[in-house]
């Protein structure tokens, strides 16, 4: 008994010692430190569960009279005369002349052309893909809304992307630029798009320009981000055996950097073209026509049909246009990865042949149009159409009354709606609201610092106060609440479903097709079966932003799953693990940063659908900047976005963990 009361404190003390030498305690023990001297004087000061009124900013007053004054100077000040209203002119007769040409080409020539350039980046099979797809489009009769909506992005799509190189390229070349330029794109990404369409609303009217600028605010920064990160990662030692050459700045920029990027310009045209598209719906509330408008109506009129018929389209010219775009980085990564052994040739070169393939496709999609225009063929064909507004609608209302109630044992969807509201989102969004306001900064403090450093949790802090400054501390928090809830569903489904599909190739190749679907579907369409089944409330709403937020969560996890190295599966597999041991104890250890990456992607997904949930009873900050957008009221739906954007930016850094600075060598 001597012996074991005498080794004892040998053995519990190093283990105490060791504890407390570890950095995460270390943080915790001077963040109580600071709790223990600041709190009572906050509490002194302001002796307030919720955030003190002394603390907030009073911003409708100052945002008044910049709509007021920009409702009144709008048709008489220089700036609108000779600026804005050039712009918006060049806007106006840009669509129309696109609009113009698709008409004047008719649906063979749309189809010949969209068909040839597929065939030429990607081949026959994807050129086949492409003409069903764009024919479709006609089979469900909305060619001319399809029309609408192509010649919109098309002029959307290539002013952001010459606004985002012309970013990326400065940011690219100057640390300065670039550190500069981080934050804005942080804050044009993360306010939600109802948020600045308002100001645009104000500026340009209701109308085509409105919706095309509001476009491009919302998809040039991938296209910046990406060309900057392309000019930043170029190749050292190709860049110096070009510079060894005596050549310009101006040769340098033409000759490699730029060749060397082309994989990231393709993927910033890539996302840049997802973005826009994804706009499609929400630009049409002010005006852009189009499918969006289609889907807008039906979203109002509550019809399922029409919603899934224009929807459709969206989602075949997403994917076709994302499979082109993707084909065409592959193509040219893998030239540039030939051309990169010769430092001083022009990297990226097209052959003679290659331009002849182009050029023979040219002539060919224009003798088809020709001879469309000439037949006299050039509207889609009435006889041609497949109504499926109909049966679908059937489908919702069978599905409606059948399982929104009175299902046996297991109750109906709207009693899920009902018991996850009062048993999740309820007492969620009850507990962040009781907690006092000091106390939520403390608990933002300590997990972004616990992940990250304290830049990282100064940042999410201050971001979180930002929030109390603006004067929407309790709606911010009911938002938080159903994030919060909306992630941890997210999270169980992705993760289950990524796990089936790490395990089994067949069940990745039938998700892929899913997937792509649930992604570029706009959100109105799937928000309307959703209200179908669940009623209005702040459950479909969470339900919306789900099948939204879930697709990149399943696709990050499952690449993370299947990186793993093989070699370690190997070791484990030869040592008798199982299959749930493997899973448990080296996939799920070894991809932590994709899981970690997962979650992050989901929060910022989550966060930037709640708008939506707004239109379908979400209430909180998503009502307040949809009712400043329907109402004029600049000062409510600009400070709902800019708390928004605080709560994004904290959530982005408690989610993601800071990669420390470490001396060289240590």
């Amino acid at each position: 008994m001597a012996t074991v009361t005498a080794s004892a404190p040998r053995t519990v003390l190093p283990g105490f010692l060791g504890f407390l030498r570890h950095p995460a305690v270390g943080k915790l023990v001077l963040l109580a430190v600071a709790a223990a001297v600041l709190v009572p004087l906050a509490d002194a000061r302001w002796a307030s569960g919720t955030w003190p009124h002394a603390l907030t900013v009073d911003l409708s007053e100052p945002l008044g009279r910049a709509s007021d004054w920009i409702v009144d100077n709008r048709d008489s000040h220089p700036l609108f005369l000779y600026f804005f209203g050039h712009v918006s002119n060049a806007v106006v007769l840009s669509v129309r002349a696109v609009y113009l040409v698709l008409l004047a080409a008719g649906w063979a020539g749309v189809t010949a052309a969209a068909a040839l350039v597929a065939w030429r980046v990607a081949g026959v099979r994807l050129a086949l893909g492409t003409a069903a797809a764009v024919l479709t489009c006609g089979l469900l009769g909305m060619w001319v809304p399809t029309m609408q909506t192509l010649a919109l992005m098309v002029v959307a799509v290539l002013a952001s992307v010459a606004l985002g190189a012309l970013l990326g390229l400065a940011a690219g070349l100057s640390d300065l630029t670039y550190r500069a330029l981080r934050p804005v794109l942080d804050t044009m990404q993360v306010l939600p798009a109802f948020a600045y369409l308002l100001p645009v609303v104000l500026v340009f009217g209701i109308g085509v320009p409105a919706a095309v600028l509001a476009t491009v605010v919302y998809a040039a920064p991938p296209m910046a981000r990406l060309t900057a990160l392309g000019l930043r990662g170029a190749d050292a030692g190709v860049m110096e055996a070009v510079e060894s050459l005596g050549t310009t700045a101006r040769q340098r920029l033409l000759t490699a950097r730029l060749p060397l990027a082309r994989k990231e310009l393709l993927l910033g045209l890539n996302q840049t073209i997802m973005m826009a598209l994804s706009m499609a719906v929400i630009a049409s509330v002010i005006g852009a026509g189009g499918l969006g408008d289609r889907v807008y109506q039906a979203l109002a009129s509550v019809d399922v049909g029409a919603a899934l018929a224009a929807g459709i389209p969206i989602v075949l010219l997403a994917v076709v246009l994302d499979r082109v775009t993707a084909a065409a980085g592959a193509a040219g990564a893998a030239g540039d990865a030939e051309d990169a052994g010769d430092a001083g040739a022009e990297l990226g070169k097209t052959g003679p042949r290659r331009r002849a393939g182009w050029a023979y496709a040219a002539v060919a999609a224009l003798a088809v149009a020709v001879a469309g225009r000439l037949t006299g063929r050039l509207d889609w064909p009435e006889t041609w159409l497949v109504p499926i507004a109909e049966p679908v609608n059937r489908a919702v209302d069978w599905m409606t009354d059948h399982l929104y109630s009175g299902v046996p044992y297991v109750g109906g969807t709207a009693d899920w709606a009902a018991h996850f509201t009062t048993w999740v989102l309820n007492p969620v969004r009850d507990g962040l609201q009781w907690l006092p306001w000091w106390s939520v900064l403390l608990i933002v403090a300590a997990l972004a610092w616990l992940i990250g450093t304290w830049r990282t949790a100064l940042t999410a802090v201050l971001a979180m106060a930002g929030i109390g400054v603006l004067g929407v501390w309790g709606p911010s928090l009911d938002t938080l609440s159903q994030v919060l809830a909306a992630v941890a569903v997210t999270l169980v489904l992705g993760f289950g479903t990524a796990v089936a599909a790490a395990r089994s190739e067949r069940c990745e190749r039938l998700l892929r097709p899913v997937l792509d679907v649930f992604q570029t579907m706009p959100q109105f369409v799937y928000l309307i079966p959703v209200v179908a089944l669940f009623g209005v409330g702040r459950a479909p709403a969470v339900a919306a932003v789900v099948v939204y937020a879930l697709p990149a969560v399943v696709r990050i996890t499952t690449q993370g799953l299947r990186q793993v190295d093989p070699a370690a599966m190997e070791s484990s597999r030869s040592m008798g693990a199982t299959g749930w041991q493997q899973l448990r104890q080296v996939q799920l250890p070894l991809a932590r940063p994709a899981l970690l990456l997962a979650v992050n992607q989901g929060v910022v997904l989550v966060l930037a659908v709640v708008i939506i949930g707004g239109l379908v009873g979400g209430g909180a900050l998503g009502y307040d900047v949809v009712f400043g957008l329907a109402q004029g009221d600049l000062a409510t739906g600009l400070v709902a976005g800019a708390a928004i954007v605080c709560l994004g930016l904290m959530l982005d850094r408690v989610t993601q963990p800071t990669q420390r600075r470490t001396k060289k060598g240590t």
